[in-house]
């Protein structure tokens, strides 16, 4: 609805079918027309997906949670691009402690009646330049901003309808709370 691929009634009356499918095929139809339709074979397929990075470390791609949970967190590789979708349901992403294998990580984050929590680390500089609409698409006071040279750039951005995405930034594990406001 946001790109101009469904009126909002279109979308209101796939989102009350939404709510109401029992089976992926099901939600699978209400997408098989628009440009989308990788975020339902993503959670048909697997929760999670994977390419291999060149020295055989996997780097994870994507995130669903459909009236579910899912998790991103500890010593995980991320390349440039990582999705996370959520309907109904919740994802949290902590990448203090992943392997970034670009200098330049983009989130496209969605979440419809549901929410995802990204965590980035102290050091990143943090773009957020999502939408909610009867929703929120925030950071926290101190996560967007600049970080320091030669650590990661992260840009989030997308959609929480009737739901939310929250980007915080947290200092590293065991390190206590930690203020920004310099």
């Amino acid at each position: 609805m946001s790109q101009g691929h469904l009126s909002p009634a279109e979308y209101e009356e796939r989102a009350e079918k939404a709510v109401a499918a029992k089976t992926f095929g099901e939600l699978d139809s209400l997408t098989d027309d628009l440009p989308v339709n990788q975020l339902t074979t993503a959670a048909v397929a697997t929760s999670r997906r994977v390419n291999q990075a060149s020295a055989g470390v996997e780097v994870i791609t994507s995130r669903v949670a459909v009236m579910s949970g899912s998790e991103l967190k500890g010593r995980v590789a991320v390349g440039e691009h990582l999705n996370a979708f959520a309907m109904m349901g919740g994802i949290e992403i902590d990448l203090r402690d992943a392997e970034f294998t670009s200098d330049q990580l983009t989130i496209r984050a969605n979440a419809i009646m549901g929410g995802i929590e990204i965590v980035v680390p102290h050091d990143a500089t943090v773009r957020i330049t999502g939408m909610g609409i009867m929703g929120g698409f925030s950071g926290s006071r101190n996560a967007e901003g600049k970080g320091v040279p030669g650590a990661p750039t992260i840009t989030v951005s997308g959609l929480a309808i009737m739901g939310g995405v929250e980007v915080v930034r947290r200092s590293p594990h065991g390190q206590g709370k930690m203020s920004l406001d310099k």
